[in-house]
């Protein structure tokens, strides 16, 4: 796929010493390191809220008559499941239209105790006859992305995604879709309690931040999901099919990098 010239456009030294380096300082409170055990995740300083217009994801849309209509919600309570127990419910689960044409229900993969979480839109149709995310050409690349920062897949690292099914042909998914299964990626960062969360494409950042986002805008920004700092970067399928943005990635990248030291040393 020709990764390697696009991911070596610059050093990874230059790129941090550069803007997003700073934005980390001014927005990110420094914690002392503590062991990776024992320590509470440290808290994020307020980052700059951009003027954006909050999405109805709990506010069900009103109907022809003006009557509320309730949206589509999990079955049952989630705040007691365990991981396994999730990820059953996650895979049984018919709370919106997504799962009449799914083959498997796709829950997440990696470390369940990881330090960063990146979370994408949805599967596609290798996730599909799979069930674990990013295992297409889309997740080759992704792959290739985390190997540039020295990280791996399943170590330190888990990958998810805003819907747990495949939406018909892959098309972005609806607002009443990402809002069905919100629960299900809450009660994993829940679980997971990670430093860092990389959302990857708009529906994604969408979903977490519970706001309109554009990408172009949003990078280079520090977000916060319940206290937990939130970076915004492209989506490896639109990278596949925007090549040259591989160089802005490339430098959000480089910037979650920079933040996640902040958060686990200080400086």
């Amino acid at each position: 796929m020709g990764l390697a010239p696009l991911w070596r456009l610059r050093s990874a030294q230059a790129v941090e010493q550069n803007a997003p380096e700073e934005l980390v300082a001014e927005q990110i409170a420094a914690p002392a390191p503590e062991p990776r055990q024992a320590a509470p995740r440290p808290a994020v300083g307020r980052a700059e809220a951009p003027a954006v217009q909050p999405l109805a994801r709990f506010m069900p849309p009103a109907a022809e008559g003006g009557a509320p209509v309730p949206s589509p919600q999990p079955a049952g309570d989630l705040a007691s499941l365990g991981w396994d127990e999730l990820d059953a419910r996650i895979r049984e689960c018919a709370a919106c239209d997504l799962c009449k044409r799914r083959k498997r229900a796709v829950p997440g993969v990696g470390d369940r105790q990881a330090d960063w979480l990146f979370v994408g839109e949805g599967p596609g149709a290798e996730e599909d006859e799979r069930g674990e995310p990013f295992v297409g050409q889309a997740g080759r690349l992704l792959d290739a992305m985390l190997t540039t920062i020295d990280l791996r897949r399943g170590d330190d690292v888990f990958i998810g995604n805003a819907v747990k099914c495949r939406p018909p042909n892959n098309r972005t998914p609806e607002t009443a879709e990402l809002a069905a299964c919100f629960p299900y990626l809450q009660r994993q960062i829940e679980l997971l309690q990670p430093r860092l969360i990389v959302a990857l494409g708009r529906p994604a950042a969408q979903a977490l931040l519970n706001q309109e986002i554009k990408i172009a805008a949003a990078r280079g920004k520090l977000f916060a999901y319940n206290g937990i700092p939130v970076i915004v970067t492209y989506h490896p399928a639109y990278l596949l099919r925007n090549q040259p943005d591989k160089a802005k990635a490339w430098e959000d990248l480089c910037f979650a990098r920079a933040t996640m030291r902040r958060l686990k040393h200080g400086a």
